[in-house]
Parts: C-alpha cells; sequence; structure tokens
C-alpha cells in the first residue's frame, strides 16, 4: 500500500512538475520573443589602413550598442550609441568637431539612398525626385573626410530598405518624445558580431597586358614603333565593397577593352596592319601613387621602353562635355603637339572641345597626380585624357561611394572611344589632314554601343580596391579573358603594394537589430520568474511530503552535545 501510494504521489510530482516547466517555457519564449531581431540587413564597414605608419580610417569593427538619430539627441548617451544618418543629413562640420574634441561614439552607421544601390539612374533616365543634384559632390566630401581621418570608432554603411527606414523611423519617433534608448529605458540595439579587424598580410596587386602586332618589314617586329594604351583599373574609397568606380576608371577601362576590340579587327589582315606595335596596359595600384604603373614599366627591357612612340592614359571619360588632355611636357612640345591636333581634330567634328593642360612634373617628390606622369619619369612621352579639369588629390576622385552606375554616361564614354579610335588611326596609318573616317557608325568597325553597356555594366557591380581584390578575383580573369580574345601574348604581371600602405581586413559584415525591453522589463521578468519557481516549489513540496516536512525543512535541527570521555 505504500509502495501504490509513493507511487502515485512521485506521478503526482511529475505531472505537476511537467505543468510547471511547460509554463515557464511560455514565459520565457514571450520574453524571447520581445528581443528578437527586428532586422538583418548587410552593412559595409569603412576602410582601415595605415599611410607610412599614420593610422587612418575606422579603427573597430564591432558593434554592441542601442541606436540613435543624431548626434545631438537630449538624454543619450552617446559614447554607447551607434548613431544612424541618412548619408545626405550628415553634418561633416559637426562630425569634426567631435572628432577633433576627443568625444566618442559608440559607432556610426550611414545609410546611403537606395538609388545607389542599383547604380541609380541610366544613361537616358531623367532626373526625378529622389535624384538630388548635389548628393554625389556631398557624399564625395563626406569621404574625403572619412578617408583622411583617424576616427577611433566603428562606422558601416547601409542601403536604405523598408526594414531600416521602419527602424529609423521609431528611434526618431522616440528621441523627438525624449525617449532615447538606453539600457535603462530599452529601445533598438545594433549588433555586428564580428572580431576585431587584423592586417591584410600582403596587399598585392595585378597588371594585365596584351600586344597587336604590327606589319613586320626587314627588321623584327619588336622593332617597330609603340603605342601604348593605358588604364588603371582599381578603386579606392570609404567603403572598399563599395567602391565600383563606374567612371574612375571603369570608363578607362571599357575604353581600352572596346580600342582593342576595334583595332584587332584591323590588325587582324595584314593589308590593313599598320607599321605599330599597339600595347594595351591595365595597370592596378592607380589610388596607390599608381605604383603598379611604375613597377610596370621598370619591367620592360631598356628595348621597349626606347620604341613606345607615346602612351595615352585613359581617365574619367564617362560624365564630361568636354575633354581635357593633361601633359608633363610643354604643349609647344612636337611630339605633344602632334598627339594634341589628332585628338583636337577628330573632337571638333563631334562638337567636341578638348583642352590641353600642362602640369610640370616634381622628380624629387615621389607623389604622381596622374598616370601619364610615371611614363614621363622615364622620358617616355605621354598624355591622361580625361574629363577632369585638375588632378585629383591624393586618394580623391578614384572610384568611391559617390562614383555609381549614373555618373558613366554610355554615349559619352562611346563617343569618347571613337574620337580616341579614329585619332590613333591618324597617327599610325598617316592619315592626318585627309577626311577620312575608319570607325565610321553602321560600319562593321564601328563603335558598339551594347558592348559599352555591358562592361560598364560589370564594372559598376565589382568593387577593385586592389588589397582585398588577390589575384585569382573573378573581375581580373574576366579582363584578361576578354584582352585575350582581341590581342596576343597577353600576360599578367604580380607584385606587392609598396609599404608606405597598411591595409585591414573585415570590409563586409551583418548588422543584427534588436527591439529590446528596459531593465526595468527585465527586473520584473526575473522576480515574476522567481516568484513562480518559490510557489511551485512550496506547492509541490506540501503535495508530496506535507506540510510538516516542509515546516521540518527550515526548522533549525537540534544541537548535538558530544559526551565527555
Amino acid at each position: 500500500m505504500r509502495r501504490m501510494m509513493a507511487k502515485k504521489g512521485s506521478d503526482r510530482m511529475v505531472v505537476v512538475s511537467m505543468q510547471a516547466v511547460v509554463a515557464l517555457l511560455c514565459v520565457v519564449a514571450a520574453y524571447i520573443e520581445i528581443c528578437d531581431a527586428a532586422a538583418v540587413v548587410d552593412v559595409y564597414r569603412m576602410i582601415q589602413y595605415d599611410f607610412q605608419g599614420t593610422p587612418f580610417g575606422s579603427r573597430r569593427a564591432v558593434v554592441n550598442h542601442h541606436a540613435s538619430s543624431g548626434l545631438s539627441v537630449p538624454g543619450s548617451d552617446l559614447s554607447r550609441t551607434i548613431v544612424i544618418l541618412p548619408i545626405d543629413k550628415v553634418n561633416v562640420t559637426l562630425l569634426n568637431e567631435y572628432l577633433q574634441s576627443r568625444k566618442m561614439l559608440g559607432g556610426l552607421l550611414l545609410i546611403l539612398p537606395r538609388n545607389f544601390e542599383n547604380g541609380g539612374k541610366s544613361s537616358g533616365e531623367s532626373d526625378s525626385e529622389d535624384s538630388d543634384g548635389d548628393q554625389p559632390a556631398d557624399v564625395a566630401a563626406l569621404e574625403q573626410w572619412l578617408i583622411h581621418n583617424n576616427i577611433p570608432y566603428p562606422v558601416y554603411f547601409a542601403y536604405s530598405d523598408e526594414r531600416i527606414d521602419s527602424v529609423l523611423k521609431d528611434v526618431q519617433l522616440n528621441d523627438a518624445a525624449g525617449r532615447p534608448a538606453t539600457a535603462s529605458t530599452g529601445g533598438y540595439k545594433l549588433v555586428v558580431p564580428v572580431s576585431d579587424a587584423k592586417k591584410v598580410p600582403s596587399a598585392s596587386y595585378t597588371n594585365i597586358q596584351g600586344w597587336l602586332w604590327g606589319l613586320k618589314g626587314d627588321g623584327d617586329i619588336a622593332g617597330l614603333p609603340t603605342i601604348a594604351i593605358v588604364a588603371s583599373y582599381d578603386t579606392f574609397g570609404a567603403a572598399p565593397a563599395l567602391a565600383v568606380g563606374s567612371d574612375s576608371n571603369g570608363s578607362g577601362v571599357v575604353a581600352l577593352l572596346e580600342l582593342a576590340r576595334l583595332f584587332s579587327r584591323l590588325y587582324a589582315n595584314s593589308k590593313t596592319r599598320a607599321p605599330y606595335n599597339l600595347l594595351f596596359g591595365l595597370t592596378s595600384g592607380g589610388p596607390f601613387n599608381y605604383n603598379g604603373t611604375a613597377r610596370w614599366l621598370r619591367g620592360f627591357d631598356q628595348r621597349v621602353r626606347e620604341n613606345i612612340d607615346y602612351a595615352l592614359c585613359l581617365n574619367s571619360i564617362g560624365d564630361a562635355d568636354n575633354l581635357r588632355m593633361h601633359v608633363s611636357k610643354p604643349p609647344e612640345n612636337p611630339f605633344i603637339k602632334q598627339i594634341y591636333d589628332n585628338i583636337a581634330d577628330v573632337a571638333r567634328d563631334v562638337g567636341v572641345t578638348v583642352e590641353i593642360k600642362h602640369k610640370k612634373i616634381n622628380i624629387s617628390n615621389s607623389r604622381v597626380a596622374w598616370e601619364h606622369e610615371q611614363f614621363s619619369r622615364h622620358r617616355i612621352t605621354a598624355a591622361t585624357l580625361s574629363g577632369l579639369e585638375t588632378a585629383p588629390s591624393f586618394l580623391d576622385r578614384v572610384g568611391g561611394i559617390a562614383d555609381r552606375r549614373y555618373s558613366a554616361n554610355d554615349t559619352v564614354v562611346a563617343r569618347n572611344i571613337k574620337i580616341v579610335a579614329e585619332s590613333l588611326a591618324k597617327h599610325i596609318y598617316g592619315l592626318e589632314g585627309k577626311n577620312i573616317e575608319v570607325f565610321a557608325d553602321g560600319s562593321s568597325l564601328a563603335v558598339s554601343p551594347p558592348y559599352v553597356k555591358l562592361w560598364l555594366d560589370l564594372l559598376s557591380r565589382t568593387p577593385r580596391v586592389a588589397p582585398f581584390l588577390g589575384k585569382n578575383a573573378p573581375i581580373i580573369a574576366a579582363i584578361q579573358k576578354e584582352l585575350a580574345v582581341h590581342t596576343k601574348d597577353v600576360s599578367l604581371q604580380h607584385d606587392n603594394l609598396d609599404g608606405t600602405f597598411l591595409f585591414y581586413d573585415t570590409i563586409k559584415a551583418q548588422l543584427s537589430i534588436y527591439q529590446v525591453a528596459s531593465v526595468t522589463f527585465d527586473l520584473f521578468i526575473m522576480l515574476a520568474v522567481g516568484s513562480y519557481l518559490g510557489i511551485l516549489f512550496l506547492v509541490l513540496v506540501i503535495t508530496t511530503k506535507g506540510f510538516d516536512d516542509l515546516v521540518g525543512a527550515f526548522r533549525r535541527p537540534p544541537s548535538r552535545k558530544l559526551k565527555g570521555n
């Protein structure tokens, strides 16, 4: 009988225990639901690098703070807050004041417009309400500030979408109502669970080159005069994972590939092959003082360098009504004058003005502003054809965040390709002063707008910051393959960037946005669960062992006296 009663009591205790566990799980589930992630979005970390041993960029990567909608929200502890700002609302002056006064932020999340993600409006699309004409300039100014400062907190970029817009709206409403998110009040919490950024062990670059060999005479084909068409293909920006550089220098890369395609058709037939070798070079390290171009030139033997008649570098030719030819030698130089006259004459026929810009190079200063200056240092006649009026400053206008697909107009790029092609044909075929159009529209040698668009689209969705590409990057393989279709003896040159730059990894991550409860709510839940478990304990003891046993469990046992010997 006692065994049966004990068994029933045990069964009853098991049932009650199961009920208690289910109830407790319901409470915990409700609590977890309140803390579930409101959104998970892709974010792009700001560049972190050292230049000549000096740190620049964002020096931290981990994010785990509450959200705020501004730098001046009353009651908000900015040192423990991630400030969310649409990029067009950023006050660079205020950010700089915070930095200079050593005021800390928990972090900064900059929201990019939706049209940045898809590259913006297409070449034929008119301006809309969503397109702010001043926005690229404002973003470029902010980007330069970010790149050239040592920022001691994490900075991330994200594209605007419905989820993040909804979160930002809620945060703005709470801040406006005087309820900023804190540990005591709750709100939205932003978490990027990454480890601290580590140094990129060896920042490398890759140069790509291909040849179209000219009509061989009695001598060696390598002894023919050579014209080099050159474009730097890599980029740099405040967020490496967003630096696609559609105009700078995607437009130059597309122009070079189309020129290789056009002249390969002429060089395929000995009757239309010119007595000039054409060298096509796609160089890396452009943002880093054209480091790759310098190494590429040093890799040539003396004979190749001596046979280069001139080099024409293509840079940012996709977004300007007129063109500029930047040179290091005086415009009166007969070689420079010949190059300029050929380009200007062809451009004049299509209503484009070409202005010559002369800037001497300072041999004692290792800094170069244009790619052709690396050729000039080797005493090679060279020029840069560009839509830019002035030389970019250090790490400026090299394919940053604002340089999106809309920055390169398909029609403008195709027009400028034709200008270069016709002027080059005048030189190598001796057509100066003759009204002959080699690449006439509608002919088999016409510039291909679909080809131009295809490559602009590809480059405009492919970040190309050299230290994060690697030797086997798909975009490098794609360019090499395309160049090999139209030219001969295509080769790659791999090398490491010089030691003046040091880069850090973690350029892309995922941001989890949680809607968390206040500490008061946490305490309430803790007390409720604790009280529930206490009452449950009392009920279980009373129902299974009786009230006397419960009282006995808390009664102090009598002390035992030791008997003396």
